[in-house]
């Protein structure tokens, strides 16, 4: 181990150099305002016998789409969910917002192969240590079931960064610029995330759900760095030290490219990187009550006791 000097002055450095980045001069404001889609049914991660294909034939395609259904709903974490969990198909899901980007079979672009990188040990020990999933304990059940962040059955999230698309719910966002600020609203679920512009980070003893963003303009691009991230927020599994750079750049008039690069060296082995568009929409975006109307966490208990009290008689 180093000495306990040297590792003061490397951090010294590093807080230093973040602090500079951060509240370096911007290049003019490029107008990013309005409201956007960031829906797509490109998966994050390249699927298994495409480890080496970067894009699917127009016929793989057409049979990606017609199993999303059923492969989502495998993706639920039990038998009950799957029964219970109707709402996954082209009755209730806007498909028609739901593309493959240019037949894509992955967002990430790096590593080459698609796929995240492997966890660390640390991080498959922290999976390990994470309370099951039980109707005993409301606090064990998934952050979005509980209306706090998250996208159902399939891990990351359409609001803290990065912003994961759901194959079932589009993301649906509206961006709002200041001089001073850049506010990031999310339909799904009503998270407005506030970036300080030419800001440094708050103290890392402060953590939130969404994390802490600062920003700056380079060029045409929008550059948000986020950290602070809470323990519980396992966005994709990562951990507190996950630290997210976002690059929202305006391609036309009806595109942004959304590019995030992402870093956590206690969850994965090295960064990853992954791009997809934004596209302009007059789609109304709406409030979703999740909260006022989260009557599924209180029957799930409520269901539970009534199991226990037939067993017994």
């Amino acid at each position: 181990m180093r000495a306990s000097a040297i590792c003061g002055f490397a951090v010294a450095l590093v807080v230093a150099r973040e602090s500079v980045l951060a509240q370096r001069p911007s290049s003019p404001r490029p107008d990013l305002e309005g409201t956007w889609s960031g829906a797509t049914l490109t998966p994050l991660q390249r699927p298994s016998g495409f480890e080496n294909r970067a894009t699917f034939t127009p016929e793989e395609a057409a049979e990606y789409r017609r199993n999303a259904p059923e492969r989502i709903r495998r993706q639920l974490p039990s038998e009950a969910d799957r029964l219970t969990q109707a709402d996954v198909d082209e009755a209730y899901v806007e498909v028609e917002v739901l593309r493959l980007d240019r037949f894509r079979t992955s967002l990430i672009v790096d590593p080459a192969n698609g796929r995240l990188p492997g966890l660390v040990p640390a991080a498959r020990a922290r999976i390990a240590r994470r309370p099951r999933r039980s109707f005993d304990n409301p606090e064990t059940l998934g952050l979005a079931e509980r209306c706090l962040v998250g996208n159902f059955g399939i891990g990351g999230s359409t609001a803290s960064p990065p912003m994961v698309p759901n194959e079932v719910i589009p993301a649906y966002y509206r961006i709002v610029q200041t001089g001073a600020h850049v506010v990031i609203f999310t339909e799904w679920m009503h998270d407005a995330r506030i970036v300080r512009m030419n800001s440094a980070h708050i103290s890392p003893a402060i953590r939130k759900w969404l994390g802490d963003s600062i920003g700056y303009y380079d060029g045409s691009t929008l550059v948000v760095d986020t950290t602070n991230f809470r323990a519980d927020t396992h966005n994709l599994d990562s951990g507190e030290r996950l630290h997210v750079v976002e690059r929202f750049s305006r391609i036309d008039r009806n595109t942004l490219r959304y590019r995030v690069t992402v870093e956590d060296p206690d969850t994965w082995e090295r960064p990853w990187t992954a791009e997809w568009p934004f596209t302009a929409t007059d789609t109304r975006m709406y409030g979703v009550e999740c909260h006022e109307g989260n009557y599924a966490i209180e029957n799930f208990l409520r269901g539970a006791r009534a199991e226990e009290r037939r067993e017994r008689k």
